[in-house]
C-alpha cells in the first residue's frame, strides 16, 4: 500500500455466520491520506458493516483491509482494539457521552486507553485539560458558558460537538463519523461539518463520514456510494 493512502480495500467479502451471500462486496476502495470522504447509502446498504471493518470491530472472510498501512486481518482481536484506540477517533451516532463526567473529562476519555494519544495531546497543547478546552472551543463550545453543565443539559448540537472533540483528542490519523448530522437541521449540519473539517485538517487526519443524506455531498472532497443491489462500493 502506498503511503499516500489511509485506507485500501481489495477483494473484500463479508457475510454473517450461516449466510452464503456477502453483506458487503468491495472489489477495490482507496481513500487518500487527508481526504474528507462521504460514504453514502440507504439503510441496510452495508455502511455500518464497512465502518466496523475499517475500525477492526469485525474482520472480512475474504480480501484485505489495510488501514494506515496495517493489515487488520492479520491482527488478533486485542491488537485490533489497541490499534483502534491509538489511531482512530470515532464520532458515534448516539454520541455515547457519560453524564456523570464533566465535559472536559468526556473529551479526555481516549487518553485512558491510548498512551500515544495522551502523549500527542500533551505535546500539542501543553497539558490534557488545555487540549480538551482547545478542541471544545475550536468546535464552538467555549467552556466559560457551558463548562459546569452535565452532558444531559446540553442541546443535541452541543453534545455532538463534545463527541467530536473526544474523537479528535490526541490527533488520531483517521476519524470515522457515523451519521453525525442526522439529528441536526440543515443550517446546523453545515456549520458543524465546516468546524469538523477545520479541526480534521489542523491535525492532518483523514475523515470518513457516513450518511444517507445526499445534500451533504458538495461539502466533501469525494462521495462513495454503497449500492443496495449487491452492496458493492462505487465512487
Amino acid at each position: 500500500m502506498a503511503d499516500d493512502f489511509a485506507i485500501e480495500l481489495t477483494d473484500v467479502r463479508f457475510h454473517w455466520p450461516g449466510q452464503s451471500r456477502p453483506v458487503l462486496a468491495i472489489d477495490a476502495l482507496q481513500v487518500a491520506a487527508g481526504e474528507c470522504l462521504l460514504l453514502r447509502g440507504a439503510s441496510g446498504s452495508g455502511k455500518t458493516t464497512l465502518l466496523n471493518l475499517l475500525a477492526g470491530v469485525t474482520t472480512a472472510q475474504q480480501g484485505r483491509v489495510l488501514v494506515l498501512t496495517t493489515d487488520l486481518g492479520r491482527l488478533r482481536s486485542s491488537q485490533r482494539d489497541a490499534f483502534r484506540a491509538a489511531h482512530l477517533g470515532i464520532i458515534f451516532q448516539m454520541f455515547n457521552l457519560i453524564p456523570y463526567l464533566s465535559l472536559v473529562d468526556n473529551v479526555l476519555l481516549p487518553c485512558r486507553f491510548s498512551r500515544q494519544r495522551r502523549a500527542k495531546a500533551v505535546q500539542r497543547h501543553g497539558d490534557l485539560p488545555n487540549a480538551a478546552r482547545r478542541l471544545l472551543s475550536g468546535l464552538g463550545l467555549p467552556l466559560d458558558d457551558i463548562g459546569d453543565r452535565s452532558t444531559t443539559e446540553l442541546s443535541v448540537g452541543q453534545q455532538q460537538r463534545v463527541a467530536a472533540a473526544r474523537a479528535l483528542l490526541g490527533s488520531p490519523e483517521l476519524i470515522i463519523a457515523d451519521e453525525p448530522t442526522s439529528a441536526l437541521d440543515t443550517e446546523t449540519q453545515e456549520s458543524f461539518l465546516q468546524l469538523l473539517f477545520q479541526e480534521v485538517r489542523a491535525i492532518g487526519a483523514t475523515l470518513i463520514c457516513v450518511s444517507h443524506d445526499p445534500a451533504l455531498q458538495p461539502l466533501f472532497d469525494r462521495t462513495v456510494e454503497i449500492t443496495t443491489i449487491n452492496h458493492s462500493v462505487s465512487s
